[in-house]
């Protein structure tokens, strides 16, 4: 999915200039990397407000047009207000389509209801992580990687190195070991025994 964006150059600069952006339902926001200087930007609140809602705004390559020039960008930071829904800053940094990049993806889990660790033992799906880190070229970055728990049974565990990855896309691992992705916590033994327990009491 191609996500396009509007933004406006932004000459002045300073907490004064932000805060008059703000006020005129505008975010102040930065363009940066790549071989071209850095580009101070603003970008309507209400629409960007609302891009931030979708999961694939954030692991994506997006395309913003800045006055008629079109860049490549990925999310890289937001700053929001400490307890309003307003963005208060963003910055955005530019891709290469012949350079590979770092990006972190969502998991997307499939087939927790029927899997045997909750339908036959009734068990829980706890989910250890919800994102992994990514290295690939802009074209091959998925929007989300798929994690299917048809197989996992209570007390068994899905790890990194079993996630099926998209060609081209390889998995950044940060410290050793082989970290767990989803588990199905067993729930359904301990609560008949609690009940046994106090039958026999």
């Amino acid at each position: 999915m191609q996500i396009e964006m509007k933004a406006e150059k932004r000459d002045a600069q300073g907490s004064g200039a932000s805060r008059r952006l703000r006020r005129a339902g505008k975010v102040p926001g930065i363009i940066y990397g790549g071989a071209n200087a850095a580009q101070a930007i603003s970008l309507d609140h209400n629409d960007l407000y609302h891009l931030l809602q979708k999961e694939a705004f954030h692991a994506s390559v997006l395309s913003m047009d800045v006055e008629g020039a079109k860049h490549s960008v990925i999310l890289r930071d937001t700053q929001w207000h400490a307890y309003k829904p307003q963005v208060l800053h963003i910055d955005f940094q530019r891709v290469d389509a012949t350079h590979k990049m770092h990006l972190k993806v969502p998991l997307h889990f499939v087939n927790a209801d029927i899997c045997p660790g909750v339908k036959l033992e009734g068990g829980m799906v706890s989910h250890v992580l919800n994102e992994v880190d990514v290295e690939c070229l802009p074209g091959n970055l998925p929007e989300f990687i798929e994690v299917d728990l048809k197989d996992l049974a209570a007390g068994h565990s899905v790890h990194v190195s079993q996630l099926v990855l998209p060609a081209g896309v390889e998995l950044v691992q940060h410290g050793e070991g082989d970290p767990v992705v989803a588990t199905i916590l067993k729930t359904k033994g301990g609560d008949e025994g609690a009940a046994e327990a106090g039958e026999t009491a």
